[in-house]
């Protein structure tokens, strides 16, 4: 069974900087396009980065230039550095395969709050 494990959510101030990880059992991990996705109070869970196997990257429009998703494929891992935090960015984190597998996390919760 696969397992996805999240970490590094935390209180921060607008403006501020977290750096989300994740750990991803898949086999093959490298194979797989990854994503982070955040779900916030009362509305849908929604892909906001992904990474191909050989880097390629993609990000929704509401996090270009502040959000930057990286892996190693080696150790299993995905990374999301979030800097310039907004109030809307507050949500939980997820990390997933893209398009997603049946399979997710606890996630981490990410606030932005003064």
């Amino acid at each position: 069974q696969v397992q996805l494990v999240e970490s590094g959510g935390d209180l921060v101030q607008p403006g501020g900087s977290l750096r989300l990880s994740c750990v991803a059992s898949f086999h093959f991990f490298s194979i797989y396009v990854m994503g982070w996705y955040r779900q916030a109070p009362g509305k849908q869970r929604e892909l906001v980065a992904s990474i191909a196997s050989g880097g390629l990257t993609n990000y929704t429009d509401s996090v270009k230039g502040r959000f930057t998703i990286s892996r190693d494929n080696a150790k299993k891992l995905v990374y999301l550095q979030m800097n310039n935090l907004e109030p809307e960015d507050t949500a939980l984190y997820y990390c997933n395969s893209a398009p997603a597998s049946i399979y997710w996390g606890q996630g981490t919760q990410v606030t932005v709050s003064s």
